[in-house]
């Protein structure tokens, strides 16, 4: 069954979904073919650098890497660059300083924008936007957008647009009462004893409405028998045999109804009624009309926002505009917000439709008040019931708002990038279905909330999984860069390939204090603001470049090619941004070595979703082995849905290995389902278990023992530790293969260490060799440290806490003579056959043992011993505020320092923030040996850093990394050390804007070290 290709469900000899399950999913399969109608181009086939800012160039590669992948690596353009989410406070825009903002984005080798309304700050401090003439979609703003996207078209870079004044999506054409406004279903509570009566007016609404939402229309009015009293924690258990429609005995608002006698007890009255929810977008008012969140599961909602686009904001310049650009229409996360139920006017006839049944006896279970349920029947009834109710708003979500958005997207040759998340809907699905899913750095938990994401957009045949990256509470003006890269690197690790900086802000608007513009600072909620305030106005920008070509560099590498994972974990729920991870996989199998992404039932319907040699998506992500696990979300009941079971038995006979974790033999579907459908899915599911490529294991931590009883290996080994993977393989040449690793913290509150060890990679060519890419330089070079065992190669990583760094394995170029060198004693080794070279620190014999036991060696007469630099010249531009509220006096301050500490324990130096640049001067003598190399030993630098040797500027330094090799540019003699350190702001707002910022401890700027030259001699080997 090697070959096997497993049809879709619904084509001949398919298994098909049940009868109440129809209706479900037919758009998907649709949008998942219009994969390749808009993306950002990585290397899955060759495509061509965006004009721009170019980024730093690097030295030739090997000729055995590919040369379109070459090419790029060496100037990798804006195609592939990080960008911004770029705040505006409305129209208050001027459309010269727009153009000059974009100039500096790509300037600083940013490739894309994401022109955002977002002005929380501003409204923290009562600062007000006149929004009739300078609010959302007036002309001014419209002008501004127009300014952006002109010269984002010379330069370059892609720009979005969000669809909406701040998020969720809002329109100002509709009201509260609107029938595309967004709806909520709120009740009435009155208990009845039993054998009473209930005579009068229908209770009312447990919350008031909003002012502006003055109708309501009746839903239904049901009544049913207390089992159990709520408390202030649990809900109050009805018995659902005993609900009772009385909606047609309601007459003028008014009921009569007397309650059953016996059994004795208490019974409560729940009206229902529907009415607008009256959520506006965040920090609202943006537009006069105020606009209203519009209905996110009704065909009618998402009109609206289309019909305010066509008729109020598009002219032909404009469209012409967005069509060159090539961007995306922007919406962040789905934080629909009411203090009762979500709903929508037509869901209960959508949800008989979707799931086959009547809703109307199982209301009250789905009430809410304040984010909390208020009722409940039997366990098994009340979870089946909401996870049928969250599958329905889900599907009403991705049918009626999601398609018909990306379908007006390609009206205007855009896509649509949208944080799909936020309520308890399938955000994996939802990641097929956009052009680009969105995370979020702040809101998710740990990484398996990114490979979650990661799991559709693979499966849905995507490119890019982007993150709005990089934000943290309370750090504005302090966000340092070894803290953002530790971030973004581990992100990557994830399946996060495309950050969008959180953010760039518009120089200035009302109101605004020094240094200009920040959508959440100073305040926010009282305190500082979160989110950095990248830009001109900050020091950090003066080495944004090479943070820049460093990005794009790995997103180029993490956007080629397609990822190839381990295994894939079926889950019954595609809830994103919960924490919850794999079972093994997240804390035993990720640290040697493993992969791992996860699917919903939605994804296996999709064309990429077959199987061939054993690999699921062989085309895609080729999965080795599914495992199936009980459902995390409601209590670890083995519950899947009949499609799903159908689905998985196809999959398994075609060849899959699969994993059942668990028992199985009472595998119950999700949501209500009869008898007849409850054995098929027991059916199916047993025949799963009964193929010889499946395994079924009692625990989560059986699953190894499966893995490797099915012939189940990884791509990545190595001793356990926090280093992560991702392998993506190019078709080019054979075969390449992209590993980044990284030093990756699963959390933001994880602490790391430093990792050295051997780490194993399988290659897809024979006669692979390793190379080693420098994003930070672009330079590949080969890597002779390695061993081959089989298919797989060793090589050693050396990474610090959150760096990362790229291995390919590719084809031996024709001037390679590639080595395998299997030990040394020396610190480094380079060349190749014809000529190899060892670099120590230390003197006496170095050797250097190659594949098949011979042995080179040399001799190493001497080495410098290190030198401590101590006495440095410091010179600080201090950043404070001028005339304007953007304009910046950088003052000079000078001192001398025989002891290297930071500013804030230098006397003057206290508040200061900006660019220091300390010089040593460095006398070697006439006995410095020709050609001795050195590294330069920083120590502890806060935040960025530049070298300079003897005048010339060393390639952008990792702040990860304080250890610079100066190579051979120190001379006898003279000479002269520059290391330029850039700050963040922090402490100087703490005495420009002590009202905020003065609660916040002083940061450690500056070069704090020790600082260290460290001699190495490199000599060949014979």
């Amino acid at each position: 069954m090697d070959n096997v290709t497993v049809p879709l469900a619904g084509t001949p000899g398919a298994p098909g979904p049940s009868a109440a399950r129809l209706g479900r999913r037919q758009l998907l399969a649709a949008a998942a073919a219009s994969v390749g109608a808009v993306g950002i181009a990585g290397l899955a086939g060759p495509a061509a650098a965006a004009p721009g800012a170019a980024l730093p160039s690097a030295t030739p590669v090997s000729p055995g890497i590919p040369a379109e992948l070459a090419r790029r690596l060496a100037a990798p353009g804006l195609t592939t660059a990080a960008g911004f989410r770029w705040w505006w406070p409305h129209g208050a825009v001027d459309p010269a300083q727009i153009t000059r903002e974009v100039q500096q984005i790509a300037t600083a080798g940013f490739g894309a924008v994401e022109i955002a309304d977002v002005t929380h700050s501003l409204r923290a401090r009562g600062i007000e936007i006149d929004v009739r003439t300078q609010g959302w979609g007036t002309a001014p703003w419209i002008a501004g957008v127009k300014a952006a996207l002109r010269e984002a078209v010379r330069r370059g870079v892609r720009v979005d647009v969000t669809v909406g004044p701040s998020w969720p999506a809002a329109v100002p054409t509709i009201t509260p009462d609107s029938p595309e406004a967004c709806t909520e279903l709120v009740h009435g509570l009155a208990e009845v004893a039993a054998g009473a009566t209930f005579d009068g007016a229908l209770p009312a609404p447990v919350e008031a409405p909003v002012p502006q939402a003055t109708r309501s229309t009746l839903v239904r009015v049901l009544a049913a028998r207390v089992v159990t009293p709520g408390t202030a924690r649990t809900e109050t258990v009805l018995d659902v045999a005993t609900v009772v429609d009385l909606t047609d005995d309601v007459v003028d608002g008014t009921l009569t109804w007397t309650a059953p006698a016996t059994p004795a007890g208490t019974w409560v009255l729940l009206p229902m009624w529907s009415r607008g929810s009256g959520q506006e977008p965040e920090a609202g008012p943006h537009t006069d009309p105020r606009s209203w969140v519009v209905d996110h599961f009704s065909a009618a909602g998402a009109q609206q926002v289309i019909d305010l686009w066509e008729e109020r904001i598009l002219d032909d310049e404009l469209r012409g505009l967005l069509r060159q650009a090539g961007g995306y229409l922007f919406e962040d996360s789905l934080e629909v917000e009411t203090e009762v139920t979500i709903w929508t006017p037509a869901f209960l006839e959508e949800f008989e439709t979707r799931r086959g049944y009547d809703l109307v006896p199982y209301l009250p279970a789905i009430l809410d008040l304040h984010e909390r349920y208020q009722f409940a029947f039997d366990a098994t009834t009340t979870t089946r019931v909401r996870d049928d109710v969250n599958q329905t708003l889900s599907d009403l979500y991705r049918d009626n708002h999601l398609l018909p958005m990306q379908r007006f997207a390609r009206t205007l040759d855009m896509g649509i990038r949208i944080q799909p998340y936020g309520l308890e809907t399938d955000t994996v699905e939802h990641s097929a279905v956009v052009d680009v899913p969105e995370t979020e750095s702040l809101g998710f938990k740990n990484l398996d909330d990114y490979r979650v994401m990661a799991g559709g957009r693979d499966l849905g045949g995507r490119t890019v999984l982007s993150c709005e990256a990089a934000c943290y509470n309370g750090a504005a003006y302090s966000t340092t860069w070894e803290r953002a890269l530790s971030t973004i690197n581990s992100i990557y690790a994830a399946g996060v390939n495309m950050a969008v900086l959180h953010g760039f802000a518009h120089a200035s608007a009302p109101g605004v204090t020094w240094p200009g513009f920040a959508a959440f600072s100073p305040y926010y909620n009282g305190a500082i603001g979160f989110g950095e305030a990248w830009g001109p106005r900050t020091p950090l920008w003066q080495h944004m470049p090479g943070i820049a070509a460093y990005m794009a560099r790995t997103q180029l590498v993490l956007q080629s090619g397609v990822p190839k994972y381990d295994i894939v974990f079926l889950r019954q729920k595609g809830w994103a941004s919960t924490g919850i991870g794999a079972p093994w996989a997240t804390n035993d199998g990720i640290p040697l070595g493993w992969t791992h992404s996860f699917a919903t039932p939605a994804l296996l319907e999709l064309p990429l979703a077959t199987v061939r040699g054993g690999r699921l998506a062989p085309d895609g992500p080729a999965y080795k082995a599914m495992i199936v696990t009980p459902d995390q979300f409601r209590g670890n009941r083995p519950t899947i849905e009949l499609s799903a079971a159908q689905r998985l038995q196809a999959l398994a006979e075609a060849g899959l290995k699969v994993v059942l974790v668990g028992d199985w033999t009472q595998a119950e579907p999700v949501g209500v389902e009869s008898a007849e459908v409850i054995a098929q899915v027991r059916a199916a599911m047993a025949a799963v278990a009964a193929r010889s490529t499946t395994r079924t294991v009692a625990a989560a931590t059986d699953i190894p023992t499966a893995l490797a009883a099915l012939g189940v290996s990884p791509d990545v080994s190595h001793e356990r530790s926090t280093v992560m993977s991702v392998r993506r393989v190019l078709a080019e040449g054979g075969g390449t293969d992209l590993y980044y690793l990284a030093n990756a913290k699963h959390a933001e509150n994880r602490r790391l260490t430093r990792v050295t060890q051997d780490v194993w990679l399988t290659a897809s060519r024979a006669d692979a060799v390793p190379y080693r890419l420098d994003a930070w330089s672009g330079s590949v070079t080969p890597v002779p440290l390695h061993e081959r065992s089989g298919g797989r190669i060793k090589v050693r990583v050396d990474l610090q806490p959150g760096q990362s760094t790229v291995i390919i394995l590719a084809a031996p170029g024709r001037q390679d003579r590639p080595v395998s060198v299997v030990a040394t004693t020396a610190d480094q080794v380079s060349g190749n056959d014809q000529r190899l070279v060892v670099r120590t620190a230390t003197a006496g014999r170095h050797t250097v043992t190659l594949a098949g036991g011979r042995t080179r060696s040399t001799t190493v007469a001497s080495v410098r011993a290190p030198l401590t630099l101590s006495t440095w010249d410091l010179v600080v531009e201090d950043w404070t505020p001028g005339r304007t509220v953007t304009e910046t006096v950088r003052t000079p301050r000078r001192t001398r320092l025989t002891e290297l500490k930071p500013w804030s324990q230098i006397a003057g130096f206290e508040d200061v923030s900006g660019i220091g640049r300390y010089t040593a001067s460095v006398n070697l003598g006439t006995r410095w040996p020709a050609g001795t190399g050195a590294y330069l030993e920083l120590g502890a630098v806060e935040d960025t850093f530049r070298v300079t040797v003897n005048g010339t500027l060393l390639p952008p330094c990792d702040p990860l990394v304080t250890t610079v090799d100066l190579g051979r540019r120190l001379r006898v003699g003279a000479n002269t050390i520059v290391v330029e350190v850039a700050t963040p702001l922090l402490n100087r707002l703490r005495t420009v804007t002590p009202e905020v910022y003065a609660v916040a401890t002083r940061q450690s700027y500056g070069l704090i070290g020790p600082v260290r030259l460290v001699p190495y001699v490199e000599q060949e080997v014979r």
